[in-house]
């Protein structure tokens, strides 16, 4: 049987599937599938080859274009067949006559109609009575057609007739009476056109992607919902009118507001889904981000002038949760990046820039430095920053650095505590620039340049009769403090925590965490506060006489430690400054050598062995410190030991003298009190009055103690008060009382005990009095003097002939590795010169007098 079939009545066929049977006389024509949108390509080569002829061609073309047709096409005898060769011959049977053009009208009106009916059907959210793929269809038999423009005003039509009537009225009569109600209501019926539109874009795909993608008059259907809800619904967006996108705008600003208020009326679901919205219609940038921003500005200048009144803590504190606040809100919600750059310069503007002298002032920025409250200055920092104005806090900064430490260096009462706290005060200045700072090298650089300016303040210095530095002082005996106890004597504050190890490993200067390498730490942390002293003959002089004593009595709690220090100060000060420092070590290390020789000596020369095991120390006067000469009544076993050495030596070095300081001496004594022998730990003068007691148990007067130990006036009293007064009180003093007086009477206290068996009494040779301290002070002063004038003199000798100002800016230039020199003291040395007939003044010049 023939196959028959069904065409469409748009027009012809353009494609066919031609399958051969064998065995049969006919061959059959199926028409080919239709493809939505596919547009045939027509193969001229094969219609060349196989078309029949002109009048049959044409005949199959009406009967194929009009009616449906049973098409047989007839092969020759199998005999006479070659394949692609040879005349074909087509029959058509069961022609139709064509239909009429009224019934083409009827049925497209018919189609429209139900896209007509489906649209209604859409925008009441009811489901369409056509299956959704017969109105495609539909959509592309009227496209095909030719009708597509039509097809597109109509859509438009409808769409925009349902917003303006029902869509409008709808929103209307959700909104209420409140802006949020309006949004809300806005946001609803947008989501309900969302899925409206989407609907009838699948529907109307054909249209979309056939007659609308490639015509630049008219919008696409996405583009065209877009447009249209736009247009009813933000037609007019002025601020006083009653239209449903200005109040939504409204609302929006009042939904943000609430945010910045700690509203409970805040919905964020609804705000993000609004400003999505919002992006989506394209009127983000053109209508919402300027009355945003104008709201924002009002908002900031109501909440800076709030928190103007309000300490610099709290205004720092709110400003930060408020930028942090605002800056969340606009990552959140997705707002553009331009509108955060706009409301964040705003909000710097209005914040940081017109609140700069709020934010700058000293006196409060001196309270939040000292409660050491990094969070907030990191906070004041970050704020100053957003406005470039960080670099302004450097002078409140560094003004408060020299008020602080001038008040700790100025504390009489706390004197001896200089060092600890100016340690701690660097210490958490350096903890300031390190996290609230960002190790920022201005404020660095300012730490710096300010603990110079008050370590070095002349006015402090000229309240002093000396005019030296009291730091010096302090720093040579926190490290002497350091080196004869360790890190046991040191504060929990200024041990190291682990970032400063850290940092420490990472600059090479200790790579453990062991006592050793925090000692050298701590070293280092004082050797920082060293650097910022100008005049250094202080130090060296205290540092001098410290080291003296730990050598001589064996107090160093570390060698290495001791040999480290050296190393730094060589390192910082130069082989010149640390010369005698180093021949004192040289001197301990030949004493050692000749005690070895001189013991074996005495065991070969032939001499009884005393009970007394004599060490002495030879030192050089040049590179020890000067002591004075005491007379003391010394044991007659002591003195014979001491002669023997002093021939010995004598004998051995022609042309030495040794001058006996006998107030450097200790020794150990073995001592019998009721409850046992103890063994005693003091000094020279101590032991020599202890023995007085062996000649007789009756109490011994002042007078007595004072003509048979040699001791007077406060060396003979210093030693009483420490054998009688102190913790340790092996002797009882009558009348009892802290103060010793010359009619005091003494007598040993043989009911003494103490758990230890070795007891260290303190020794008096170790404290240093207030006389030697401003000597030590004059001394300095009086070196330094010298020191200036032989620099004027080595200067004008080369010179012959300089102005006062070239004189004095090479003396300076000459003297400052030893410290700054002021010019007031450079002008005395010049007069004392010219008083000594060493310069002569002429005019404004001086010449130098051979």
């Amino acid at each position: 049987m023939p196959s028959t079939s069904r065409v469409s009545p748009d027009g012809p066929i353009h494609s066919a599937a031609i399958p051969l049977k064998r065995g049969s006389s006919n061959l059959e024509v199926f028409p080919a599938q239709r493809q939505s949108g596919a547009r045939p390509v027509p193969d001229t080569k094969r219609r060349k080859a196989n078309s029949p002829s002109a009048p049959e061609a044409s005949a199959m073309s009406t009967v194929l274009g009009k009616r449906p047709a049973t098409v047989k096409l007839t092969k020759p005898s199998r005999s006479s067949f070659e394949p692609n060769k040879g005349a074909k011959k087509l029959v058509v049977s069961r022609l139709r006559a064509p239909s009429r053009r009224d019934d083409f009208e009827l049925y497209y009106d018919k189609r429209r109609s139900e896209l007509a009916e489906a649209l209604v059907a859409i925008f009441r959210q009811q489901q369409p009575r056509q299956p959704l793929e017969t109105l495609y269809r539909a959509v592309e038999e009227i496209c095909r057609h030719g009708a597509a423009r039509e097809l597109f005003d109509t859509l438009r039509a409808q769409c925009e007739s349902h917003l303006n009537s029902s869509l409008q009225h709808s929103i209307m009569a959700d909104g209420g009476s409140s802006n949020l109600d309006m949004l809300r209501s806005v946001h609803k019926h947008w989501v309900i056109w969302n899925l409206q539109s989407t609907t009838i874009r699948s529907v109307f795909s054909y249209l979309d992607r056939s007659f609308l993608l490639n015509n630049k008059d008219f919008p696409q259907i996405n583009d065209l919902a877009i447009a249209l809800f736009r247009k009813m619904a933000f037609v007019s967006l002025n601020p006083s009118s009653s239209n449903p996108g200005a109040r939504s705008l409204a609302g929006i600003c009042e939904l943000i507001d609430h945010d910045r208020r700690g509203d409970s009326r805040f919905d964020p679901a609804l705000l993000r889904d609004s400003i999505s919205m919002l992006h989506v219609l394209n009127i983000y940038g053109k209508s919402f981000e300027g009355r945003f921003l104008k709201a924002t500005s009002a908002y900031l200048h109501g909440f800076a002038e709030d928190l103007s009144a309000s300490p610099l803590k709290s205004y720092i504190s709110a400003c930060e949760k408020l930028l942090a606040r605002e800056d969340y809100r606009c990552n959140a919600f997705n707002f553009d990046s331009t509108t955060k750059r706009q409301l964040m310069d705003e909000a710097h503007l209005i914040l940081i820039h017109n609140y700069s002298e709020k934010l700058l002032d000293g006196g409060s920025i001196s309270k939040i430095l000292d409660e050491n409250s990094v969070d907030s200055m990191k906070a004041l920092y970050d704020l100053l920053r957003l406005s470039n104005l960080q670099k302004s806090l450097r002078g409140p900064w560094e003004d408060y650095i020299k008020d602080a430490g001038s008040a700790i260096i100025n504390d009489t009462s706390r004197g001896d505590e200089v060092v600890v706290r100016l340690l701690e005060f660097r210490k958490s200045l350096d903890i300031m620039v390190r996290d609230a700072f960002q190790k920022d090298d201005e404020f660095a650089h300012g730490l710096r340049q300010a603990f110079d300016s008050f370590i070095n303040d002349k006015k402090a210095m000229a309240s002093r009769n000396t005019g030296t530095s009291k730091v010096g002082e302090m720093i040579a005996k926190y490290i002497d403090m350091l080196l004869r106890g360790g890190l046991k004597t040191l504060p929990t504050s200024l041990l190291s925590d682990i970032r400063d190890r850290v940092d420490a490993e990472k600059s090479g200067q200790a790579s453990t965490g062991d006592e050793d390498a925090e000692l050298d730490r701590q070293l280092d942390k004082a050797l920082e506060l060293f650097r910022f002293i100008e005049g250094k003959g202080v130090f060296e002089a205290f540092y001098k006489q410290d080291l003296a004593r730990r050598l001589l009595m064996g107090r160093s709690a570390s060698a290495d430690a001791e040999r480290s220090m050296l190393a730094k100060l060589k390192s910082e000060c130069g082989s010149e400054f640390t010369r005698n420092l180093e021949q004192m070590f040289k001197d301990q290390q030949i004493a050692r050598d000749e005690m070895a020789s001189y013991k074996a000596w005495h065991e070969g020369s032939g001499h009884t062995k005393s009970k007394l095991d004599l060490n002495v120390s030879i030192l050089s006067a040049a590179a020890w410190p000067t002591y004075p000469d005491t007379q003391l009544i010394l044991p007659d076993e002591v003195a014979s030991q001491i002669e023997q050495f002093h021939a010995y030596y004598v004998n051995k070095h022609t042309g030495r003298k040794l001058t006996w300081k006998h107030s450097l001496a200790h020794c150990v004594i073995k001592a019998s009190f009721n409850r046992g022998p103890k063994e005693l730990l003091v000094s020279a003068y101590q032991a020599v009055v202890l023995t007085l007691f062996n000649q007789t148990d009756e109490p011994i007067s002042y007078r007595q103690i004072a003509e048979r130990s040699g001791l007077s006036g406060q060396d003979l009293d210093r030693t009483l008060q420490s054998l009688a007064c102190g913790k340790v009180r092996v002797v009882t003093k009558n009348p009892k009382g802290k103060d010793i007086n010359s009619t005091d009477t003494f007598v040993v206290n043989k009911s003494f005990s103490d758990p230890k068996f070795r007891i260290k009494i303190n020794q008096i040779q170790l404290k240093e009095t207030k006389e030697e301290n401003n000597e030590t002070h004059e001394r300095v002063a009086r070196d330094r003097q010298f020191e200036t004038q032989a620099a004027i003199v080595r200067i004008m000798k080369s010179r012959k002939t300089m102005t006062h100002a070239n004189l004095v800016a090479e003396v300076i230039n000459q003297t400052k590795k030893r410290g700054a020199v002021d010019t007031s003291e450079i002008k005395k040395n010049i007069e004392k010169l010219i008083e000594k007939d060493y310069l002569e003044r002429e005019g404004s010049s001086y010449t130098y007098l051979a």
